[in-house]
Protein backbone atom coordinates (compact mmCIF):
# COMPACT_ATOMS: atom_id res chain seq x y z
CA UNK A 1 0.00 0.00 0.00
CA UNK A 2 1.28 3.45 -0.94
CA UNK A 3 2.09 5.89 1.85
CA UNK A 4 1.94 9.51 0.72
CA UNK A 5 3.57 12.64 2.07
CA UNK A 6 1.66 15.83 2.83
CA UNK A 7 3.04 17.67 -0.20
CA UNK A 8 1.95 14.83 -2.46
CA UNK A 9 -1.59 14.98 -1.07
CA UNK A 10 -1.80 18.73 -1.61
CA UNK A 11 -0.66 18.30 -5.20
CA UNK A 12 -3.09 15.43 -5.76
CA UNK A 13 -6.01 17.55 -4.52
CA UNK A 14 -4.84 20.50 -6.63
CA UNK A 15 -4.72 18.40 -9.78
CA UNK A 16 -8.18 16.98 -9.11
CA UNK A 17 -9.66 20.46 -8.67
CA UNK A 18 -7.71 22.50 -11.19
CA UNK A 19 -6.84 20.00 -13.90
CA UNK A 20 -9.87 17.70 -13.74
CA UNK A 21 -12.30 20.47 -12.75
CA UNK A 22 -13.78 18.55 -9.84
CA UNK A 23 -15.48 21.00 -7.44
CA UNK A 24 -13.59 21.01 -4.16
CA UNK A 25 -16.86 21.04 -2.23
CA UNK A 26 -17.68 17.68 -3.85
CA UNK A 27 -14.44 16.22 -2.53
CA UNK A 28 -15.28 17.60 0.90
CA UNK A 29 -18.74 16.06 0.81
CA UNK A 30 -17.30 12.65 -0.03
CA UNK A 31 -14.78 13.01 2.80
CA UNK A 32 -17.59 13.95 5.17
CA UNK A 33 -19.56 10.89 4.11
CA UNK A 34 -16.59 8.63 4.85
CA UNK A 35 -16.01 10.12 8.30
CA UNK A 36 -19.71 10.01 9.18
CA UNK A 37 -20.05 6.39 8.08
CA UNK A 38 -17.05 5.42 10.20
CA UNK A 39 -18.69 7.09 13.19
CA UNK A 40 -21.98 5.30 12.53
CA UNK A 41 -20.14 1.98 12.31
CA UNK A 42 -18.77 2.50 15.81
CA UNK A 43 -22.08 3.29 17.52
CA UNK A 44 -23.04 0.86 20.29
CA UNK A 45 -26.77 1.14 19.52
CA UNK A 46 -29.14 2.72 17.02
CA UNK A 47 -28.39 6.36 16.06
CA UNK A 48 -31.49 7.85 17.65
CA UNK A 49 -30.17 6.81 21.06
CA UNK A 50 -26.68 8.18 20.54
CA UNK A 51 -24.97 11.51 20.44
CA UNK A 52 -21.81 12.81 18.83
CA UNK A 53 -19.30 15.61 19.28
CA UNK A 54 -17.30 16.97 16.36
CA UNK A 55 -14.19 19.11 16.90
CA UNK A 56 -13.14 21.25 13.96
CA UNK A 57 -10.42 23.59 12.85
CA UNK A 58 -10.92 26.43 10.37
CA UNK A 59 -9.30 24.63 7.43
CA UNK A 60 -10.69 22.17 4.95
CA UNK A 61 -10.18 19.31 7.42
CA UNK A 62 -12.55 21.21 9.70
CA UNK A 63 -14.96 21.46 6.77
CA UNK A 64 -14.85 17.66 6.44
CA UNK A 65 -15.88 17.44 10.10
CA UNK A 66 -18.67 20.00 9.76
CA UNK A 67 -20.06 18.06 6.81
CA UNK A 68 -19.85 14.82 8.77
CA UNK A 69 -21.74 16.44 11.66
CA UNK A 70 -24.61 17.33 9.34
CA UNK A 71 -24.78 13.76 8.03
CA UNK A 72 -24.76 12.33 11.55
CA UNK A 73 -27.60 14.68 12.50
CA UNK A 74 -29.59 13.57 9.48
CA UNK A 75 -28.96 9.96 10.49
CA UNK A 76 -30.70 10.65 13.81
CA UNK A 77 -27.91 11.45 16.25
CA UNK A 78 -27.85 14.41 18.59
CA UNK A 79 -24.83 16.39 17.47
CA UNK A 80 -22.81 19.36 18.66
CA UNK A 81 -19.98 20.85 16.61
CA UNK A 82 -17.15 22.77 18.28
CA UNK A 83 -14.85 25.11 16.36
CA UNK A 84 -11.40 25.44 17.95
CA UNK A 85 -10.13 27.71 15.18
CA UNK A 86 -11.18 31.24 14.27
CA UNK A 87 -14.59 31.57 12.64
CA UNK A 88 -13.27 34.40 10.51
CA UNK A 89 -10.61 32.09 9.01
CA UNK A 90 -12.94 29.35 7.80
CA UNK A 91 -12.10 28.33 4.24
CA UNK A 92 -14.78 28.91 1.59
CA UNK A 93 -15.72 25.23 1.50
CA UNK A 94 -15.83 25.05 5.29
CA UNK A 95 -18.12 28.10 5.27
CA UNK A 96 -20.39 26.34 2.78
CA UNK A 97 -20.53 23.27 5.02
CA UNK A 98 -21.33 25.53 7.98
CA UNK A 99 -24.24 27.04 6.06
CA UNK A 100 -25.57 23.59 5.15
CA UNK A 101 -25.30 22.53 8.79
CA UNK A 102 -27.18 25.64 9.90
CA UNK A 103 -29.99 24.86 7.46
CA UNK A 104 -30.52 21.64 9.41
CA UNK A 105 -30.88 23.59 12.64
CA UNK A 106 -27.43 22.81 14.05
CA UNK A 107 -25.06 25.71 14.66
CA UNK A 108 -21.28 25.73 14.73
CA UNK A 109 -20.21 26.56 18.30
CA UNK A 110 -17.00 28.27 19.32
CA UNK A 111 -15.02 25.91 21.53
CA UNK A 112 -14.36 27.31 24.99
CA UNK A 113 -11.87 25.33 27.11
CA UNK A 114 -13.42 26.87 30.25
CA UNK A 115 -16.96 25.82 29.38
CA UNK A 116 -17.76 22.86 31.60
CA UNK A 117 -21.04 22.17 29.81
CA UNK A 118 -19.24 21.66 26.48
CA UNK A 119 -16.77 19.31 28.12
CA UNK A 120 -19.51 17.34 29.85
CA UNK A 121 -21.39 16.94 26.56
CA UNK A 122 -18.30 15.69 24.75
CA UNK A 123 -17.34 13.25 27.47
CA UNK A 124 -20.82 11.76 27.43
CA UNK A 125 -20.90 11.21 23.67
CA UNK A 126 -20.88 7.78 22.07
CA UNK A 127 -18.63 8.92 19.24
CA UNK A 128 -16.28 11.86 18.67
CA UNK A 129 -14.93 13.09 15.34
CA UNK A 130 -11.54 14.76 15.28
CA UNK A 131 -11.29 17.27 12.40
CA UNK A 132 -8.97 19.81 14.00
CA UNK A 133 -5.98 19.50 11.69
CA UNK A 134 -5.33 17.83 8.37
CA UNK A 135 -2.05 16.66 6.86
CA UNK A 136 -0.65 20.18 6.61
CA UNK A 137 0.21 20.52 10.29
CA UNK A 138 3.99 20.93 10.71
CA UNK A 139 4.35 23.07 13.84
CA UNK A 140 4.10 22.18 17.51
CA UNK A 141 0.66 22.64 19.03
CA UNK A 142 1.13 25.40 21.57
CA UNK A 143 0.50 24.41 25.20
CA UNK A 144 -2.46 26.28 26.61
CA UNK A 145 -4.01 26.90 23.20
CA UNK A 146 -7.60 26.03 22.29
CA UNK A 147 -6.27 23.25 20.07
CA UNK A 148 -4.27 21.73 22.90
CA UNK A 149 -7.34 21.88 25.15
CA UNK A 150 -9.52 20.34 22.44
CA UNK A 151 -7.09 17.44 21.96
CA UNK A 152 -6.92 16.83 25.69
CA UNK A 153 -10.71 16.85 25.88
CA UNK A 154 -11.06 14.42 22.97
CA UNK A 155 -8.62 12.05 24.63
CA UNK A 156 -10.62 12.17 27.85
CA UNK A 157 -13.90 11.22 26.17
CA UNK A 158 -15.44 7.84 26.81
CA UNK A 159 -16.79 7.51 23.25
CA UNK A 160 -14.97 6.06 20.27
CA UNK A 161 -12.83 8.54 18.33
CA UNK A 162 -12.75 8.88 14.54
CA UNK A 163 -9.97 10.97 13.01
CA UNK A 164 -10.77 12.64 9.70
CA UNK A 165 -7.80 11.99 7.37
CA UNK A 166 -5.19 11.97 10.16
CA UNK A 167 -5.16 12.09 13.95
CA UNK A 168 -4.64 15.75 14.85
CA UNK A 169 -1.17 16.41 16.19
CA UNK A 170 0.47 13.60 14.22
CA UNK A 171 2.92 14.84 11.60
CA UNK A 172 1.85 13.33 8.28
CA UNK A 173 5.35 12.74 6.94
CA UNK A 174 7.02 11.28 10.03
CA UNK A 175 4.50 9.99 12.56
CA UNK A 176 5.95 12.34 15.19
CA UNK A 177 3.68 13.90 17.79
CA UNK A 178 3.76 17.68 17.47
CA UNK A 179 3.40 18.49 21.15
CA UNK A 180 0.25 16.45 21.74
CA UNK A 181 -2.03 14.37 19.55
CA UNK A 182 -5.43 12.75 19.39
CA UNK A 183 -5.56 9.03 20.10
CA UNK A 184 -8.02 7.69 17.54
CA UNK A 185 -9.81 4.37 17.48
CA UNK A 186 -10.14 4.70 13.73
CA UNK A 187 -8.62 6.99 11.11
CA UNK A 188 -10.46 7.58 7.86
CA UNK A 189 -7.69 8.47 5.42
CA UNK A 190 -8.71 10.21 2.21
CA UNK A 191 -7.46 9.05 -1.23
CA UNK A 192 -4.17 7.57 0.03
CA UNK A 193 -2.74 6.49 3.37
CA UNK A 194 -0.14 8.79 4.90
CA UNK A 195 3.39 7.93 6.02
CA UNK A 196 2.71 9.18 9.55
CA UNK A 197 -0.13 6.71 9.99
CA UNK A 198 2.24 3.77 9.58
CA UNK A 199 5.40 4.77 11.45
CA UNK A 200 6.45 6.28 14.77
CA UNK A 201 3.87 7.26 17.35
CA UNK A 202 1.38 7.88 14.56
CA UNK A 203 1.12 4.14 13.95
CA UNK A 204 -0.25 3.73 17.47
CA UNK A 205 -2.35 6.90 17.65
CA UNK A 206 -4.10 6.32 14.32
CA UNK A 207 -5.94 3.20 15.44
CA UNK A 208 -7.40 1.21 12.57
CA UNK A 209 -6.65 3.04 9.31
CA UNK A 210 -8.95 2.73 6.31
CA UNK A 211 -8.47 4.51 2.99
CA UNK A 212 -11.50 6.02 1.26
CA UNK A 213 -12.15 7.27 -2.25
CA UNK A 214 -13.42 10.85 -2.08
CA UNK A 215 -13.73 11.39 -5.80
CA UNK A 216 -10.12 11.98 -6.84
CA UNK A 217 -9.69 10.15 -10.17
CA UNK A 218 -7.98 6.82 -9.65
CA UNK A 219 -5.61 7.55 -12.52
CA UNK A 220 -4.29 10.60 -10.68
CA UNK A 221 -3.77 8.62 -7.48
CA UNK A 222 -1.89 5.92 -9.40
CA UNK A 223 0.48 8.55 -10.77
CA UNK A 224 1.62 9.54 -7.28
CA UNK A 225 5.09 8.05 -6.87
CA UNK A 226 5.46 6.99 -3.26
CA UNK A 227 8.92 5.73 -2.23
CA UNK A 228 7.37 4.63 1.09
CA UNK A 229 5.00 1.66 1.06
CA UNK A 230 3.74 -0.97 3.47
CA UNK A 231 4.71 -4.62 3.40
CA UNK A 232 1.74 -6.94 3.14
CA UNK A 233 1.37 -10.71 2.80
CA UNK A 234 1.71 -10.67 -0.99
CA UNK A 235 5.12 -9.01 -0.72
CA UNK A 236 6.30 -11.52 1.88
CA UNK A 237 5.03 -14.34 -0.30
CA UNK A 238 7.07 -13.02 -3.23
CA UNK A 239 10.15 -12.85 -0.97
CA UNK A 240 10.10 -16.63 -0.48
CA UNK A 241 12.68 -18.16 -2.84
CA UNK A 242 11.27 -21.09 -4.86
CA UNK A 243 12.37 -24.59 -3.84
CA UNK A 244 13.26 -27.13 -6.50
CA UNK A 245 11.38 -30.40 -6.00
CA UNK A 246 14.59 -32.34 -6.63
CA UNK A 247 16.88 -29.96 -4.77
CA UNK A 248 19.50 -30.96 -2.23
CA UNK A 249 20.91 -29.09 0.75
CA UNK A 250 23.49 -27.34 -1.40
CA UNK A 251 20.75 -25.77 -3.49
CA UNK A 252 19.15 -23.87 -0.62
CA UNK A 253 21.92 -21.64 0.56
CA UNK A 254 24.75 -21.73 3.05
CA UNK A 255 24.94 -19.27 5.93
CA UNK A 256 27.83 -18.64 8.28
CA UNK A 257 26.85 -17.04 11.59
CA UNK A 258 29.61 -15.54 13.72
CA UNK A 259 28.98 -14.27 17.23
CA UNK A 260 28.47 -15.24 20.82
CA UNK A 261 30.50 -14.50 23.92
CA UNK A 262 30.61 -15.51 27.57
CA UNK A 263 27.22 -14.58 28.99
CA UNK A 264 25.59 -14.40 25.55
CA UNK A 265 25.30 -17.98 24.35
CA UNK A 266 21.60 -17.77 23.46
CA UNK A 267 21.86 -15.15 20.72
CA UNK A 268 23.92 -17.11 18.16
CA UNK A 269 21.89 -20.24 18.85
CA UNK A 270 18.62 -18.40 18.12
CA UNK A 271 20.01 -16.92 14.92
CA UNK A 272 21.12 -20.38 13.76
CA UNK A 273 17.81 -21.98 14.71
CA UNK A 274 15.88 -19.33 12.76
CA UNK A 275 18.08 -19.83 9.71
CA UNK A 276 17.54 -23.58 9.75
CA UNK A 277 13.81 -23.30 10.45
CA UNK A 278 13.33 -20.96 7.47
CA UNK A 279 14.72 -23.28 4.84
CA UNK A 280 18.47 -22.64 4.66
CA UNK A 281 20.32 -25.73 3.43
CA UNK A 282 23.42 -25.48 5.60
CA UNK A 283 24.03 -23.28 8.63
CA UNK A 284 27.46 -22.96 10.22
CA UNK A 285 27.91 -21.28 13.59
CA UNK A 286 31.28 -19.88 14.60
CA UNK A 287 31.57 -19.04 18.30
CA UNK A 288 34.40 -18.41 20.78
CA UNK A 289 36.11 -21.58 21.92
CA UNK A 290 35.13 -20.83 25.52
CA UNK A 291 31.40 -21.25 24.75
CA UNK A 292 31.62 -23.82 21.96
CA UNK A 293 30.62 -26.77 24.17
CA UNK A 294 27.45 -24.97 25.27
CA UNK A 295 26.50 -24.19 21.67
CA UNK A 296 27.29 -27.71 20.48
CA UNK A 297 25.00 -29.16 23.15
CA UNK A 298 22.08 -27.01 21.96
CA UNK A 299 22.52 -27.15 18.19
CA UNK A 300 21.17 -30.17 16.34
CA UNK A 301 20.59 -28.97 12.80
CA UNK A 302 23.16 -26.16 12.68
CA UNK A 303 26.89 -26.90 12.80
CA UNK A 304 28.81 -25.00 15.51
CA UNK A 305 32.58 -24.81 15.47
CA UNK A 306 35.07 -23.18 17.87
CA UNK A 307 37.05 -20.08 17.03
CA UNK A 308 39.96 -18.36 18.70
CA UNK A 309 38.71 -16.11 21.44
CA UNK A 310 40.02 -13.36 23.63
CA UNK A 311 38.49 -12.41 26.95
CA UNK A 312 35.46 -14.64 26.27
CA UNK A 313 34.66 -13.09 22.89
CA UNK A 314 35.87 -13.60 19.34
CA UNK A 315 39.43 -12.44 18.80
CA UNK A 316 41.19 -11.23 15.67
CA UNK A 317 43.00 -14.56 15.40
CA UNK A 318 39.65 -16.00 14.29
CA UNK A 319 39.79 -13.98 11.08
CA UNK A 320 41.66 -16.47 8.84
CA UNK A 321 39.35 -19.37 9.65
CA UNK A 322 36.24 -17.25 9.20
CA UNK A 323 37.44 -16.05 5.80
CA UNK A 324 38.28 -19.60 4.77
CA UNK A 325 34.86 -20.94 5.78
CA UNK A 326 33.18 -18.00 4.07
CA UNK A 327 34.56 -19.13 0.73
CA UNK A 328 31.99 -21.93 0.61
CA UNK A 329 29.12 -19.89 2.14
CA UNK A 330 26.79 -17.43 0.52
CA UNK A 331 26.05 -15.09 3.43
CA UNK A 332 27.71 -13.99 6.66
CA UNK A 333 25.49 -13.08 9.63
CA UNK A 334 27.69 -11.19 12.04
CA UNK A 335 27.03 -9.89 15.54
CA UNK A 336 24.47 -11.90 17.56
CA UNK A 337 25.75 -12.10 21.12
CA UNK A 338 29.18 -10.86 20.02
CA UNK A 339 29.72 -8.53 22.96
CA UNK A 340 31.98 -5.50 23.05
CA UNK A 341 34.91 -6.96 24.95
CA UNK A 342 38.45 -7.32 23.69
CA UNK A 343 39.00 -7.53 19.96
CA UNK A 344 35.45 -8.30 18.81
CA UNK A 345 34.87 -4.87 17.25
CA UNK A 346 38.17 -5.00 15.40
CA UNK A 347 37.30 -8.43 14.06
CA UNK A 348 34.02 -7.06 12.70
CA UNK A 349 35.79 -4.23 10.89
CA UNK A 350 38.37 -6.64 9.45
CA UNK A 351 35.67 -8.96 8.16
CA UNK A 352 33.68 -6.13 6.58
CA UNK A 353 36.76 -4.97 4.74
CA UNK A 354 38.02 -8.38 3.66
CA UNK A 355 34.94 -10.27 2.53
CA UNK A 356 33.06 -9.72 -0.70
CA UNK A 357 30.18 -11.88 0.51
CA UNK A 358 26.81 -10.41 1.56
CA UNK A 359 26.75 -9.53 5.26
CA UNK A 360 23.82 -9.25 7.66
CA UNK A 361 25.08 -7.11 10.52
CA UNK A 362 23.33 -7.13 13.89
CA UNK A 363 23.75 -6.04 17.53
CA UNK A 364 27.40 -5.47 18.48
CA UNK A 365 28.37 -5.99 14.87
CA UNK A 366 26.54 -2.72 14.24
CA UNK A 367 28.01 -1.07 17.33
CA UNK A 368 31.47 -1.78 15.94
CA UNK A 369 30.76 0.78 13.20
CA UNK A 370 30.50 3.63 15.70
CA UNK A 371 33.27 6.01 14.68
CA UNK A 372 34.16 3.77 11.72
CA UNK A 373 31.35 4.45 9.26
CA UNK A 374 33.99 4.73 6.53
CA UNK A 375 34.32 0.94 6.69
CA UNK A 376 30.67 0.65 5.72
CA UNK A 377 31.19 3.13 2.88
CA UNK A 378 34.00 0.97 1.54
CA UNK A 379 31.48 -1.84 1.06
CA UNK A 380 29.40 0.18 -1.39
CA UNK A 381 28.58 -2.15 -4.27
CA UNK A 382 28.61 -5.16 -1.93
CA UNK A 383 25.52 -6.32 -0.05
CA UNK A 384 25.35 -5.14 3.55
CA UNK A 385 22.14 -5.39 5.58
CA UNK A 386 22.09 -3.63 8.96
CA UNK A 387 19.39 -4.52 11.51
CA UNK A 388 19.68 -1.87 14.25
CA UNK A 389 17.20 -0.98 16.95
CA UNK A 390 16.75 2.72 17.66
CA UNK A 391 19.68 2.99 20.08
CA UNK A 392 22.12 1.25 17.76
CA UNK A 393 20.97 3.37 14.85
CA UNK A 394 21.50 6.55 16.84
CA UNK A 395 25.06 5.48 17.63
CA UNK A 396 26.08 4.94 14.01
CA UNK A 397 23.94 7.67 12.45
CA UNK A 398 24.87 10.30 15.02
CA UNK A 399 21.29 11.21 15.92
CA UNK A 400 18.08 9.47 16.96
CA UNK A 401 15.53 8.52 14.31
CA UNK A 402 12.66 10.88 15.13
CA UNK A 403 11.56 10.29 11.54
CA UNK A 404 12.12 6.53 11.15
CA UNK A 405 11.29 6.26 7.46
CA UNK A 406 13.19 9.39 6.51
CA UNK A 407 16.23 8.63 8.66
CA UNK A 408 16.55 5.03 7.45
CA UNK A 409 16.11 6.14 3.85
CA UNK A 410 18.76 8.85 4.12
CA UNK A 411 21.26 6.50 5.81
CA UNK A 412 20.73 3.69 3.31
CA UNK A 413 21.20 6.02 0.35
CA UNK A 414 24.24 7.74 1.81
CA UNK A 415 26.07 4.55 2.71
CA UNK A 416 24.86 2.18 -0.02
CA UNK A 417 23.37 -0.41 2.30
CA UNK A 418 20.03 -1.87 3.40
CA UNK A 419 18.77 -0.67 6.79
CA UNK A 420 16.22 -2.60 8.82
CA UNK A 421 15.33 -0.11 11.55
CA UNK A 422 13.56 -2.24 14.14
CA UNK A 423 10.67 -0.95 16.19
CA UNK A 424 6.90 -1.09 16.59
CA UNK A 425 6.69 -0.71 12.82
CA UNK A 426 10.02 -1.94 11.48
CA UNK A 427 11.24 0.09 8.50
CA UNK A 428 13.38 -1.37 5.70
CA UNK A 429 15.21 1.10 3.48
CA UNK A 430 17.21 0.25 0.37
CA UNK A 431 20.11 2.12 -1.22
CA UNK A 432 17.92 3.23 -4.12
CA UNK A 433 15.67 5.20 -1.77
CA UNK A 434 12.73 2.82 -1.44
CA UNK A 435 11.25 2.34 2.04
CA UNK A 436 9.06 -0.54 3.21
CA UNK A 437 7.09 -0.35 6.44
CA UNK A 438 6.22 -3.61 8.16
CA UNK A 439 2.62 -4.25 9.20
CA UNK A 440 3.01 -7.27 11.49
CA UNK A 441 4.26 -7.84 15.03
CA UNK A 442 3.33 -6.99 18.59
CA UNK A 443 4.86 -6.48 22.02
CA UNK A 444 5.58 -10.21 22.32
CA UNK A 445 8.65 -9.47 20.20
CA UNK A 446 9.95 -6.92 22.70
CA UNK A 447 12.20 -9.48 24.34
CA UNK A 448 15.87 -10.30 24.20
CA UNK A 449 16.60 -12.75 21.40
CA UNK A 450 13.91 -11.58 18.99
CA UNK A 451 16.40 -9.59 16.96
CA UNK A 452 18.73 -12.58 16.75
CA UNK A 453 15.93 -14.67 15.26
CA UNK A 454 15.28 -11.91 12.70
CA UNK A 455 18.97 -11.88 11.77
CA UNK A 456 19.03 -15.61 11.12
CA UNK A 457 15.82 -15.45 9.12
CA UNK A 458 17.09 -12.55 6.99
CA UNK A 459 20.38 -14.30 6.27
CA UNK A 460 18.51 -17.47 5.37
CA UNK A 461 16.24 -15.81 2.81
CA UNK A 462 19.19 -13.94 1.34
CA UNK A 463 21.24 -17.13 1.03
CA UNK A 464 18.33 -18.90 -0.65
CA UNK A 465 18.21 -16.30 -3.39
CA UNK A 466 15.96 -13.43 -2.32
CA UNK A 467 17.17 -9.93 -3.23
CA UNK A 468 18.61 -7.95 -0.31
CA UNK A 469 15.58 -5.67 0.11
CA UNK A 470 13.11 -8.51 -0.39
CA UNK A 471 14.99 -10.70 2.10
CA UNK A 472 15.12 -7.93 4.71
CA UNK A 473 11.55 -6.67 4.41
CA UNK A 474 10.13 -10.15 3.87
CA UNK A 475 11.91 -11.43 6.96
CA UNK A 476 10.51 -8.56 9.03
CA UNK A 477 6.98 -9.45 7.92
CA UNK A 478 7.42 -13.18 8.53
CA UNK A 479 9.02 -12.58 11.92
CA UNK A 480 6.21 -10.23 12.94
CA UNK A 481 3.49 -12.55 11.68
CA UNK A 482 5.05 -15.44 13.62
CA UNK A 483 5.01 -13.21 16.68
CA UNK A 484 1.32 -12.48 16.10
CA UNK A 485 0.47 -16.16 15.83
CA UNK A 486 2.52 -17.02 18.91
CA UNK A 487 0.85 -14.25 20.91
CA UNK A 488 -2.61 -15.49 19.90
CA UNK A 489 -1.76 -18.88 21.36
CA UNK A 490 0.35 -17.89 24.35
CA UNK A 491 -0.34 -14.16 25.01
CA UNK A 492 2.26 -11.47 24.45
CA UNK A 493 3.48 -11.95 28.02
CA UNK A 494 4.54 -15.55 27.59
CA UNK A 495 5.98 -15.72 24.08
CA UNK A 496 9.70 -16.48 23.82
CA UNK A 497 11.92 -16.13 20.73
CA UNK A 498 11.84 -19.92 20.45
CA UNK A 499 8.04 -19.74 20.28
CA UNK A 500 8.30 -17.22 17.46
CA UNK A 501 10.63 -19.48 15.50
CA UNK A 502 8.32 -22.43 16.20
CA UNK A 503 5.54 -20.45 14.50
CA UNK A 504 7.52 -20.07 11.26
CA UNK A 505 5.93 -23.20 9.68
CA UNK A 506 2.42 -21.73 10.01
CA UNK A 507 3.55 -18.46 8.44
CA UNK A 508 5.35 -20.17 5.57
CA UNK A 509 2.29 -22.33 4.97
CA UNK A 510 0.09 -19.22 4.81
CA UNK A 511 2.47 -17.54 2.38
CA UNK A 512 2.66 -20.59 0.14
CA UNK A 513 -1.14 -20.68 -0.07
CA UNK A 514 -1.16 -16.94 -0.76
CA UNK A 515 1.34 -17.36 -3.59
CA UNK A 516 -0.56 -20.10 -5.42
Amino acid sequence: MKLAAAAQMRELDRRAVEDRKIPSIDLMERAAEAAAQAALDLLPEKPSKCRAAVFCGAGNNGGDGIGAARLLFLAGLRVRVFLAGDYERLTPDAMEETARLSECGVELERFDPEDGAQAAWARGCHVVIDALFGVGLSREIAPGSKFAAAIDLINSCRGRVVAADIASGVEADTGRVLGRAVKADRTVSFSLAKIGQAVGDGAVLSGRVTVHDIGVPAALAREVLCPVQTVEADFASAALPPRKPDGHKGDFGKVLIAGGSVGYTGAPYLAALAAVKSGCGLVYLGVPESIWAAEAAKCVSAMPFPLADRQGSLGRRALPELLERLESCGVLALGPGLGRRGEAAKLVLDLLQRTEKPVVLDADGINALEGHIDILDQRRGRVTILTPHAGEFARIAGSPAGDPAGAARAFAREHGCVVVLKGHRTVTAGPEGNVLVNTTGNSALAKGGSGDALTGLTASLLAQGASPVMAAAGAAWIHGRAGDLAAEALTAYCVTPEDVIAAFPRVFSELQRNGT
